[in-house]
């Protein structure tokens, strides 16, 4: 058991998952004492350098612990005036290593060279949809396994929401710049509900500044020719297939329900239904896989030829199941998802993708990160803007959580739904209401200030 003891600190939140990157919870005792505040920066580093000290190990993202690495390369791209001056703090005062420092900012120089800011007005829109027809191992997000006329009732509720947001978008003279429905799995409705959903975002928001309009299509088992005929006429853009795996015995093993062939099925009626941007997504780290099987995933996938393909880094989370089962799962993984991400890097680059967003978790293996990989300029719209947090993001339905953002101050206010499923349809009123106080209100005081 070690003894970390740590003098002047204001932010013990980031020197407690810096520790963790290091050491197990239960390896090391923290406390804290009085004294001179210290720069964080500056006391990161020390921490960082005796952790290393300790242990032997030098994580490659030095002192980050912040999910999104790319938005502080661009704080510093434009603070330095340009790429290398950016580099040199990101190696010298975050203790980031060349390849990260080098792949951060390249994806925000190609974010800032591909994507105008957004215009003022413009927001992105996200709806959720909290339903899946399995619960994954290594799964943590509001997702449920629910009776047909529940589902029912969580769409009725939704489409509320819905036009109530449509309205008041209205009047505020605001935009959606994208549209994403998420989840859980959309397309884990039936079709019947999955176009009356896709019916009232078309009837309720002005999409005439539409640049993208996304739906999860993720467990490849949900997808048929009809949803997919519902999803293109509806006029949707993008989807997304995510196998995980293409190694049918770990699809079983983390309780996926569908199988590789599923996959490509799915893919090739999404070709053949005319959807023109498709994501497929994999995990490095999954249980009993080793190098050989992700890299044969990758290749699956390459076959296919995806507009983009989102690399993940297995993140054991709090609520999921793989956690339950093994808390420190995470710790024993970071030297062979190490050598997956390489691999996958070099496969994905000469198949002409390119990085083009990143983000980080906790508890991910290895203290690694997660890159979305995309071709010929098809880039994810929505994925940048979430990432950047430079724009406004109006989230309906369970679990969403509404980001504010005020770009005079450069922040955010979050107006969060109840995750609950069955608590969003009874307290739907509400939900609606924590919308029209927190974002409506002052958009509509805004509106009457430029008028």
């Amino acid at each position: 058991m070690f003894e970390i003891v740590l003098d002047g600190v204001s932010n013990k939140y980031e020197c407690e998952e810096l520790i963790k990157v290091f050491l197990k919870p239960s390896e090391y005792r923290l406390s804290f004492t009085g004294g001179a505040r210290r720069e964080k920066k500056e006391l990161l580093r020390e921490l960082y350098g005796k952790l290393s000290a300790l242990t032997g190990r030098y994580p490659e993202w030095g002192s980050l612990t912040g999910v999104r690495p790319v938005k502080l390369a661009g704080e510093l791209f434009e603070r330095r005036g340009g790429a290398q001056g950016a580099k040199d703090i990101l190696m010298n005062e975050y203790l980031v290593s060349a390849e990260k420092a080098d792949l951060i900012v390249d994806i925000y120089v190609y974010q800032r060279e591909a994507l105008e800011k957004p215009k003022s007005g413009q927001i992105g829109l996200y709806v959720g949809i909290p339903f899946c027809p399995t619960r994954c191992l290594y799964c943590s997000f509001t997702s449920n396994q629910a009776e047909g006329s529940k589902v029912g009732e969580y769409v009725d509720a939704l489409i509320k929401e819905i036009e109530f947001a449509g309205h008041e978008m209205e009047t505020a003279g605001m935009k959606p710049e994208t549209v994403y429905i998420g989840g859980g799995t959309p397309t884990a409705l039936s079709p019947e509900l999955l176009k009356k959903l896709l019916a009232r975002v078309r009837g309720c928001f002005d999409l005439s500044a539409l640049k993208e309009f996304t739906v999860e299509a993720g467990r490849p088992d949900t997808v048929t020719e009809e949803k997919l005929d519902i999803i293109k006429n509806s006029g949707v853009s993008r989807i997304s297939i995510n196998p995980q795996s293409m190694n049918e015995k770990t699809l079983n093993l983390i309780g996926r329900a569908h199988t590789p062939e599923h996959v490509t099925e799915a893919f090739s009626l999404a070709k053949a239904a005319g959807i023109s941007f498709i994501n497929m997504d994999v995990i490095a780290g999954l249980p009993e896989e080793d190098a050989d099987d992700f890299s044969n995933t990758v290749n699956a996938l390459t076959a296919m030829r995806p507009e983009n393909i989102t690399v993940h880094t297995l993140a054991v989370k709090r609520a999921s199941k793989l956690k339950e089962l093994d808390k420190d799962y995470h710790y024993g993984q970071g030297g062979k998802v190490r050598e997956m991400l390489h691999g996958v890097r070099t496969a994905l680059a000469g198949e002409g993708y390119i990085p083009y967003y990143l983000y980080r978790q906790k508890n991910m293996a290895g203290n690694l990160e997660n890159t979305g990989w995309c071709r010929e300029d098809a880039y994810g719209v929505y994925n940048i803007r979430i990432m950047e947090e430079k724009q406004t993001i109006l989230a309906l339905g369970a679990g969403g959580i509404t980001k504010v953002y005020y770009p005079d101050e450069n922040r955010l206010e979050r107006v969060p739904n109840v995750s609950n499923y069955e608590q969003y349809i009874s307290r739907i009123d509400e939900m609606i209401e924590r919308k029209r106080k927190n974002l409506f209100m002052e958009e509509r005081n805004n509106v009457d200030k430029r008028a």
